[in-house]
C-alpha cells in the first residue's frame, strides 16, 4: 500500500493532514468533503492513517496503470490466473484491538468499525477473501455482518456443523487492487488470483500460525470465527442510511502483526470509496452480461444512485429490441441493480447531465419504460419490502433505429 500510496502522491492526488485529527467523527468528515486521498500523520495524536484510498475512478486507474476509460472492458477480460507465492510465516503478538485507530463514524454507530478490512478465510480446501464491516467488542473480539448465503457465511456454516471454529487473517491497509478483487464476484477461491492477475501475474503472500494466507499488510490480525453472537449495528451502509441491529457472530483474535509505524487504512461508510468497492466490481459482469445480447461500450454504476442501485449501460444498437435485451441482461448480472438506463455511444455515461438528455430526448414513457413488479432487489435499499423484494425499472434512452437524423446534436466542429 506504500508504493500506491507514493504513486498517488505523484499524481497530486495526497492531502496530508498534519494536524491531530480524532478517530472519532473528525477524520470521516473530513475524508467526505473530498475524493482525493487523505493520509492523517497524527489520527488520535500518535497514529497514521489515509483514507480515501480509491475513492475515485482515476485512483484506481493509477493502482491498475490504465486509463479510467479503459477499466471495465479491461477487467471483463480477466481470467483469474495470477500466480501467488507463498514466501513465509508471519510473527504474531499478543492482540490489541483498542490500540489501533478504529474509527467511529457517525453518531448513532454502535461503535468503533474496522470497514476496509479482509477477511480471508480457509476451510475444508476452500478458501475466501471478502471485506466485512466489523465492530469491535473488546480488545480481542470483533462483531462482523456476515450476509446469509455469501462465502464467508457458508464457510462458517460448514465449520460449525463439524464443531470446529472457522480459521480467518483480517488485513488492514492492503494494497488496494487486493482489496478490489476482494469485493469483486470471482470463481470460488480465485480472489487472490485476481489480484495478482491485476498487479502484473505474481502475488506473495504469508501464513498465519492458524493456516490462513495473507498478501502484505500494515496490519494483520489473525483468529477464529466462532458459534457465539453479539449485537452488531447500527451502522451506516451505502445509501448512507443507518442499518438495523442483528446477531453477528463473534470473531476471536488470537494475535497481531504490525509493520513499524503503521499506516491505518478506514473507509467511510456510504461515502465515494464504499461506493466505489461496492458498486464497481459488477460492472465488468454487467459489461460480459449484456455483450451476450448486443454491442456493449462501457458499463457505470453510478456515484448518485450509491454506486450500486443505478446503472447506465452504453450500447451500439443494432436491432429496435435490443436496449429491452440490455435491461433485462443487466438485472440478471447485478441482482440488487434498481434502475438501469440504456444510452447510445454518443452519451457520456459519466455526465450524468447528458443521460438525463437523453432520456429528455429519447424516451417515449409508454414504449421505452420497462417496470418490472415482485422481483429481488437490494437488502440495503431503504423502500424494500421485508428483506429485500422491490421494484425493478429499465429505461430505453436510444434513438429509433432509422430516425437517427432527426437526433442529430449541432456542433461547432461538424
Amino acid at each position: 500500500m506504500r508504493e500506491f500510496i507514493q504513486k498517488m502522491r505523484n499524481a497530486g492526488l495526497v492531502q496530508d493532514i498534519e494536524e491531530e485529527i480524532s478517530s472519532v467523527f473528525e477524520a470521516p468528515k473530513l475524508a467526505s468533503k473530498t475524493d482525493k486521498l487523505l493520509f492523517f500523520h497524527k489520527l488520535d495524536g500518535q497514529s497514521r492513517a489515509v483514507m480515501n484510498v480509491t475513492a475515485s475512478r482515476k485512483a484506481l486507474s493509477v493502482a491498475l496503470g490504465y486509463d479510467e476509460k479503459e477499466i471495465v472492458k479491461n477487467l471483463a477480460d480477466s481470467e483469474y490466473n495470477g500466480i501467488v507465492i507463498k514466501e513465509g510465516e508471519l510473527n504474531m503478538h499478543p492482540p490489541d484491538l483498542l490500540s489501533l485507530p478504529i474509527m467511529k463514524h457517525f453518531p448513532k454507530d454502535a461503535g468503533r468499525y474496522l470497514t476496509s478490512a479482509i477477511v480471508f478465510s480457509e476451510y475444508g480446501g476452500i478458501s475466501n477473501a471478502s471485506i466485512h464491516r466489523m465492530l469491535v467488542l473488546d480488545k480481542n473480539h470483533l462483531a462482523a455482518r456476515l450476509v446469509e448465503g455469501r462465502h464467508t457465511h457458508n464457510l462458517l456454516k460448514a465449520a460449525l456443523s463439524n464443531g470446529e471454529k472457522l480459521p480467518v487473517a483480517i488485513t488492514i491497509g492492503t494494497h488496494p487492487l487486493v482489496t478490489f478483487a476482494s469485493c469483486t464476484r470471482v470463481p470460488e477461491g480465485k480472489e487472490l488470483a485476481f489480484a495478482s492477475e491485476l498487479m502484473g501475474g505474481k502475488l506473495s503472500v504469508f501464513e498465519c500460525a492458524n493456516g490462513v494466507k495473507v498478501p502484505e499488510a500494515e496490519i494483520v490480525l489473525e483468529g477464529f470465527i466462532t458459534a457465539n453472537m453479539a449485537d452488531e449495528a447500527p451502522f451506516v451502509d451505502i445509501t448512507g442510511t443507518y442499518d438495523p441491529v442483528r446477531p453477528a457472530p463473534v470473531i476471536e483474535i488470537t494475535g497481531m502483526h504490525v509493520k513499524n509505524d503503521p499506516i491505518f487504512h478506514g473507509i467511510l461508510p456510504g461515502g465515494n470509496e464504499h461506493k466505489l468497492l461496492m458498486g464497481m466490481p459488477y460492472e465488468p459482469k454487467i459489461y460480459r452480461y449484456v455483450a451476450g445480447v448486443t454491442t456493449v461500450r462501457n458499463v457505470s454504476l453510478t456515484t448518485g444512485g450509491c454506486g450500486y442501485l443505478h446503472g447506465i449501460v452504453q450500447i451500439r444498437k443494432n436491432t429496435q429490441g435490443d436496449p429491452k435485451n440490455a435491461i433485462m441482461a443487466a438485472f440478471a448480472a447485478h441482482t440488487s441493480l434498481k434502475h438501469v438506463v440504456i444510452v447510445d455511444e454518443d452519451i457520456d455515461i459519466y455526465n450524468m447531465e447528458d443521460v438525463e438528455y437523453a432520456i429528455a430526448t429519447r424516451v417515449r414513457g409508454d414504449e421505452d419504460i420497462m417496470v418490472i413488479k415482485g422481483v429481488r432487489g437490494s437488502s440495503l435499499d431503504p423502500c424494500r419490502i421485508g428483506d429485500g423484494m422491490n421494484v425493478k425499472v429499465g429505461v430505453d434512452a436510444t434513438m429509433v433505429m432509422g430516425k437517427e437524423d432527426e437526433f442529430i446534436r449541432a456542433k461547432w466542429d461538424e
